[in-house]
């Protein structure tokens, strides 16, 4: 790599570290400025302008750049076989590749959390989720009950919303927990059952879920 190439590098991420900076101070990404945010990474507009067209472009970069860099991570999650998950919950393990995807989050955390939190951008959380499901669509539905085939969309939005969900309420209220701990809590969460952290187990009838699916289109729509 040469030294302009480095040189560009470091000044990409001065730019993308004071922009969370810039977010997290001020509260709401609307808000931020080229002004603010070249003030904070010590660096001219001209600077700026040579790598980003605008905020919107600088926040753009950083989004699809992690969205990219967790991809793998998370088809090494989907790859993951069912007897392989079996054994790690049973022992209370984390799934495979769990906690790398964990770690990277962590690693990223001052950038991502401001984000991802309630200033940021709300958008971004809906392109972690389009990308998961690229990822896992396919490998998801390899063994899926045929008894529920027409409910397996609803069925792995419900499972991609849930797990991101809580990957972001980790990050965003100051990832208390270890990269470990979370992701034995998030993997062992995907397979608790209705009622077993209230002390009532409750045991699912899937033949009957099944036949609600079989009556889609068959009820009149009301409205």
């Amino acid at each position: 790599m040469t030294t302009v190439d480095r040189r560009s590098l470091r000044t990409q991420q001065a730019l993308r570290m004071a922009l969370a900076e810039e977010i997290h101070e001020v509260g709401d990404l609307a808000q931020i400025t080229v002004t603010g945010v070249t003030k904070r990474a010590n660096v001219t507009r001209r600077t700026f302008y040579s790598h980003y067209k605008d905020i919107p472009s600088l926040v753009c970069a950083v989004e699809d750049q992690t969205v990219a860099e967790l991809a793998p991570l998370v088809r090494d999650i989907s790859n993951v076989t069912l007897p392989e998950l079996e054994q790690a919950i049973q022992g209370f393990n984390p799934c495979p590749g769990a906690v790398d995807v964990l770690a990277y989050f962590r690693a990223n955390g001052l950038l991502l959390s401001a984000l991802l939190g309630e200033g940021g951008d709300p958008a971004f959380v809906e392109k972690l989720k389009h990308m998961v499901r690229e990822v896992v669509e396919d490998r998801a539905r390899e063994g899926f009950s045929p008894l529920v085939e027409a409910g397996f969309d609803y069925y792995l939005t419900y499972a991609i919303s849930a797990e991101v969900g809580v990957l972001v309420r980790w990050l965003t209220t100051g990832m208390a927990e270890s990269d470990s701990l979370m992701a034995r809590i998030m993997t062992a969460l995907m397979f608790v059952r209705p009622g077993d952290l209230y002390g009532r187990p409750i045991q699912f009838n899937v033949p009957v879920l099944s036949a609600s699916f079989a009556e889609r289109g068959k009820e009149p729509i009301h409205g």
